[in-house]
């Protein structure tokens, strides 16, 4: 990626990225159950396309109990469970044979710790990102999977695009606003779409001085933190930075060498360690 051309786009998404990853907390709860770390993500991916989560952040359903009923439901699909564990036993033969008991999970206290903890700015990517907005050279853009929270509830917010962190971007694409959702291509190219609708209506800007016909695919760089939404992107055509949980640090140095400019802040390069606290694995 060092010596491909200059980026037109740099396109986030935001949780686990801009933000602090809620798989941070999927993490530690998954642990403080002492279940295998990746049940719950195994679970909503599992339910892909047509899951109460999928439907949620496609806009499909409001957050209510019919909401929290369902996302139970699926996260304590039996047979799932038991697919899950055998894959594990594959991966650690050390695992006991036996299938053990699917812990009772609290779907809406999970999904409200994920939420809450994924409000706080990444400490990595998130001073890169301001930098990369101050300097005024690239469109700089989100796709994120997102939710709307209901009013009443403690992350609602009357003006969904004016928030602190969604207000500094270019172009924002949410899912649960637009009715798709990472990793259809058609979110993808609905957001190649409002970039370049973007581009051409701000050329007369400084950052559209270089746009010329436009933006490409190619001219998009793309940071994620799930594999899988990177793939369906470099189908596309966007050039994409993995960003791996706890250490967004790599990414910010790999955007300074796409950029060309100095993009990390002054917080430790140290990585964020999931919370184990005192519990201990019960299989």
């Amino acid at each position: 990626m060092a010596t491909a051309k200059q980026p037109k786009v740099i396109l986030f998404d935001i949780g686990g990225v801009v933000v602090v990853s809620p798989f941070q907390a999927i993490l530690d709860y998954e642990l403080s159950l002492g279940i295998p770390p990746g049940w719950i993500n195994y679970s909503i991916s599992k339910t892909a396309p047509d899951g109460f989560w999928h439907k949620l952040e496609r806009g499909d359903i409001p957050m209510d109990d019919a909401y929290f009923e369902g996302f139970n439901k699926d996260i304590h699909d039996l047979t799932r469970w038991e697919a899950f564990y055998r894959l594990q036993q594959s991966k650690n033969p050390r695992l006991p044979e036996d299938v053990p008991p699917l812990p009772k999970l609290d779907g809406r206290r999970l999904f409200n710790d994920m939420m809450t903890s994924s409000t706080s700015p990444d400490p990595w990517m998130f001073p890169a990102l301001k930098k990369l907005q101050e300097s005024g050279k690239f469109i700089i853009a989100a796709v994120s999977n997102t939710v709307i929270f209901p009013p009443g509830h403690p992350l609602h917010e009357e003006d969904y695009f004016s928030g602190p962190v969604r207000r500094i971007f270019d172009v924002f694409v949410s899912s649960a606003h637009v009715g798709l959702r990472k990793p259809d291509s058609k979110m993808y190219e609905f957001t190649l779409n409002a970039v370049n609708k973007f581009a051409m209506t701000h050329a007369k800007e400084q950052k559209g001085l270089d746009l010329g016909d436009g933006v490409n695919p190619e001219d998009i760089v793309f940071l994620d933190d799930i594999g899988e939404n990177l793939k369906a992107a470099k189908k596309l055509g966007f050039r994409t930075i993995k960003v791996n949980l706890g250490r967004a640090f790599e990414a910010v140095d790999e955007l300074e060498r796409v950029t060309g400019l100095k993009l990390a802040g002054e917080h430790p390069r140290i990585p964020i360690k999931p919370n184990y606290g005192n519990t201990k694995a019960k299989i």
